[in-house]
């Protein structure tokens, strides 16, 4: 058996509080998520529209020999389009072993946090989007709120029944 010293002691309990979150932008707004739930960023992309899709569909985008869904952030969050190529990051979800994009308008830096400073959602958050978010953290920027990627498979969006598609592609 080893015995560790306080110092390292302390260093090891540091490194466990810590999370490390790839900060994203739709609309001026700041989110994370986990580096760890992040495979790669790909930039921008312009995004293959599939017909009847609903609008939290972004697309599909080709990735190493895969055609990837990738959810539109910004349909979940209910705003308006973005005008230019956003940017994907590939998920993987481990759970389900389901791969999938997400677009949003910028990818940031990588950004490290202690896990304490995770606060409650803001309530200015609309109720039909508060489920994809387990918190917020204050940055000296303003508030960065932490994505889970488990609730962003496109499967999921589908299953909670709050994206429903309309008989014309658009959603109900």
């Amino acid at each position: 058996m080893k015995l560790i010293g306080r110092e390292e002691t302390e260093r090891v309990q540091d490194e466990n509080d810590v999370v490390s979150l790839c900060s994203m932008f739709a609309g001026g707004e700041s989110f994370g998520i986990d580096t760890r739930k992040i495979r790669e960023v790909l930039g921008k992309r312009e995004l293959q529209r599939v017909p009847l899709a609903p609008s939290m569909i972004g697309g599909v985008v080709p990735y190493r020999g895969e055609v990837l869904t990738t959810v539109n952030f910004r349909a979940l969050l209910g705003m308006e389009s973005y005008s230019g190529a956003g940017c994907v990051l590939v998920l993987d979800d481990d759970e389900d072993g389901e791969r999938f994009g997400l677009a949003v308008d910028e990818v940031g830096g990588v950004v490290t946090v202690n896990r304490s400073a995770l606060e409650a959602n803001p309530t200015t958050l609309e109720a039909r989007c508060k489920w994809l978010f387990d918190g917020a953290y204050k940055m000296q920027t303003g508030l960065m709120v932490q994505l889970d990627p488990r609730k962003l498979r496109p499967s999921r969006l589908t299953e909670t029944g709050l994206f429903r598609q309309g008989t014309n592609g658009r959603d109900a």
